[in-house]
């Protein structure tokens, strides 16, 4: 299964440019869709889910038109949007009956059991007969992947899963998604970088609707090795600081405040060398093309 998007572009009616020429390659397993909010992720994810229509491009998913081949697309598509509502007084195994038959699947044993299966491996079985008000955030999301899952499908979007959930929960889901991975495509849409980093063998940084970035985590780290560097420094100086390099993140340490800066050699002045990891990757990216945007319009 491979999902082809090359050039999908959307412009909202009040003038903003959502997606900008969006191209990328999905195969089957985990891929991350890195950005900040606002970057135009959501507005990919419900291009993709059928849900709205883009102003130019294309996308295949295994020689379907996703843009024109809409119920086609919907029969292999499981979807989870960044927000969705539930009836509070819905009993969990009834709703998602409820939505099996949506999906198409006829009443009868092989629903009930399709059903059964879906609170089974979303670890819902024991709360199956209780009301959707009384749920967590992350049982709310478990159901979420399970009314996704009905169908069996090949292709499964989640937009930001785990925010606001708590660590257990966090990890519970974590492993879930891991777990589904494993046999279809499943695409992470998530402005948390730890979600992509634990999770995907593949990833894109798309911000102000652009890909800026696309591959392996491993390797865009590794693409950053000699390039980070970090000290200690006074909060008052850091806007000087920032005039002089490139300064991709800050984290305050027991009242410490500790820069993280790209630069491709030593800048000297007390930085020393720091392994890159994902973050960096992140920061450093979305820090560089705001400062090229912003160069830009200077001119």
């Amino acid at each position: 299964m491979q999902l082809t998007i090359n050039g999908l572009s959307k412009t909202y009616p009040n003038g903003v440019k959502a997606l900008d020429g969006v191209s990328l390659t999905i195969s089957s397993g985990m891929f991350g869709l890195l950005g900040p909010n606002g970057a135009g992720k959501s507005t990919l994810m419900r291009t993709i889910a059928t849900l709205q229509d883009a102003d130019q491009g294309a996308a295949d998913l295994d020689g379907l038109d996703v843009l024109k081949q809409k119920n086609e697309v919907r029969k292999l598509l499981g979807y989870l949007p960044q927000e969705f509502g539930l009836d509070p007084k819905a009993v969990c195994q009834d709703l998602l009956d409820h939505f099996a038959g949506l999906k198409g699947i006829p009443a009868g044993k092989g629903r009930t059991e399709s059903v059964e299966a879906m609170l089974r491996q979303t670890n819902l079985w024991e709360h199956r007969r209780k009301r959707l008000g009384g749920f967590s955030g992350g049982m709310k999301q478990r159901f979420g992947i399970a009314q996704a899952l009905l169908g069996d499908p090949r292709l499964l979007i989640v937009d930001e899963p785990t925010a606001g959930l708590d660590p257990e929960e966090r990890q519970r889901f974590h492993n879930l998604l891991a777990e589904i991975g494993q046999n279809v495509v499943v695409i992470l849409s998530t402005h948390i970088v730890d979600d992509v980093s634990d999770l995907c063998g593949s990833m894109a940084i798309i911000h102000k609707g652009r890909v800026l970035r696309s591959g392996t985590p491993q390797g865009e780290v590794a693409a950053l090795a000699g390039r980070i560097w970090t000290r200690e420094v006074d909060k008052a100086a850091l806007p000087a600081l920032r005039e002089r390099l490139t300064v991709i993140s800050t984290r305050l340490y027991g009242g410490r405040t500790i820069a993280r800066v790209h630069c491709a050699q030593d800048p000297g002045d007390g930085f020393a060398a720091a392994a890159p990891d994902l973050e960096d990757v992140y920061f450093a990216t979305i820090r560089l093309a705001d400062a090229a945007f912003t160069e830009g319009n200077s001119k």
